[in-house]
């Protein structure tokens, strides 16, 4: 029997229309829709992060067209009794899946996924000067393995996991966000992207709150694109089956909430919508360590174990790029981001000569259990970071020899 569903999606609706809705913004002041015990194991059904905005068709119209400031639809909060400030609130990963039924649906999760890449203009990504319009493609479900037609030849066993469940700030942790925030953004205020997210009340949501309450909760609440001390955003593909995450407790109760669930994702999620999205349902069980935060001195992040369920590649070809920047040729100093934006470059560039576009590539490398790694960062002036791809997941082979690349016609990935 599974556990008990502590947080129940419909996933014929809104998020804003659940007979419970959840939230979009982190506060402190959002009430918890449910309580648990520690000890206890319960179920959180989760909405895809946009809401349901994106289809299952071959246009990236809804990926150039995504409200973001509805993003991303968290479940919860859940309440966990006898949580207090200071304490460390201990999260197990028992089961993670896509939305349970037997035929394929409308809902991202129902037998498909998405990865897109977001305009520049709408959110970006990490190679959005090189990919600046919208794409998308769709991954198909086959049990744990995903396929695409917008991306032929490739066949991986995901990785499935949460891209983000964290627990509510205080006041004051909620504060110092967005001074830091806005200090950041007023460094290029035209930026685009731009460089943080301010509060945005337009398209709040904060369970059943309304009125005032809710107009402040959108003048305040921190948005939820990054990670931060609480949690957040991490996207990180480890954290999946059987991890065990020590999140801080920041207000009493904890407030644990979250959602943007992955069937699969390559390190770094660069594309911003780099993993295979869904909707679906999350299994947990819950500690707690009292004064943990002092005990252990963790204050200003999670830790986490790793889950041991992972797909079982052993053969990899690793792209290497160091802190040279790509269009100036200027030298930066032990900068591993410049570092993996080459290696990823050069993923790309390699992955073209077998007849894939750069999209297709980018989407690729979103989507695919790729490892980033911070190679070297001590020999001045160049960081070095690596990029391994496992050469299983496709078709044919992509490693090199004497006759050359095997290039072939591989479709395209969607587009506006």
């Amino acid at each position: 029997m599974p556990p008990e569903v502590v947080f129940k999606i419909d996933q014929t609706k809104s998020m804003r229309d659940q007979d419970v809705p959840g939230h979009n913004r982190w506060h402190p002041d959002i009430p918890a829709v449910a309580s648990v015990k520690p000890g206890q194991d319960f179920r959180v059904e989760c909405r895809e992060w946009t809401d349901g905005q994106i289809g299952n068709n071959d246009s990236a119209a809804d990926v150039r067209d995504a409200k973001l400031n509805v993003a991303h639809m968290l479940s919860g909060p859940i309440e966990i009794e006898g949580a207090e400030p200071g304490d460390l609130l201990v999260v197990d990963i028992l089961d993670i899946g896509p939305i349970q039924t037997e035929t394929t649906g409308p809902a991202p999760g129902q037998g498909w996924g998405y990865t897109g890449i977001f305009a520049k203009h709408n959110g970006g990504g990490f190679l959005t000067d090189h990919f600046p319009d919208a794409y998308k493609a769709i991954w198909d479900f086959h049990g744990i393995y995903a396929t695409s037609r917008h991306i032929p030849g490739v066949r991986f066993a995901g990785i499935t996991h949460p891209g983000l469940f964290g627990t509510a700030p205080s006041h004051e942790l909620l504060a110092e966000w967005n001074r830091r925030e806005r200090a950041l953004i007023e460094k290029d205020p035209n930026r685009v992207p731009p460089l943080a997210l301010p509060p945005e009340p337009d398209g709040v949501l904060a369970g059943k709150l309304t009125g005032p309450e809710l107009e402040r909760i959108g003048r305040e609440g921190a948005r939820t694109v990054p990670a931060r001390e609480n949690g957040g955003n991490h996207d990180i593909k480890n954290f999946t089956r059987g991890a065990r995450v020590y999140y801080p407790v920041f207000v009493p109760g904890a407030k644990l909430s979250g959602g943007d669930l992955h069937f699969s994702q390559g390190d770094g999620e660069i594309t911003f919508c780099g993993a295979i999205e869904m909707g679906g349902f999350i299994d947990f069980g819950v500690d707690l360590i009292k004064d943990g935060m002092n005990k252990y001195g963790i204050t200003t992040n999670p830790v986490f174990i790793p889950g041991p369920v992972e797909p079982r590649y052993s053969t990899f070809l690793s792209f290497i790029g160091f802190s040279v920047d790509e269009h100036s040729g200027e030298n930066l100093y032990i900068d591993a981001t410049v570092a993996y934006r080459r290696a990823c470059l050069n993923a790309i560039e390699y992955l073209k000569k077998f007849g894939y576009s750069g999209e297709q590539a980018y989407l690729l490398l979103g989507a695919a259990p790729i490892e980033g790694r911070i190679s070297g960062v001590v020999d001045i002036p160049n960081a070095c970071c690596s990029l391994y791809l496992p050469v299983e997941i496709f078709e044919f082979d992509i490693r090199p020899n004497a006759q050359g690349p095997t290039m072939a016609n591989r479709g395209s990935a969607a587009r506006t």
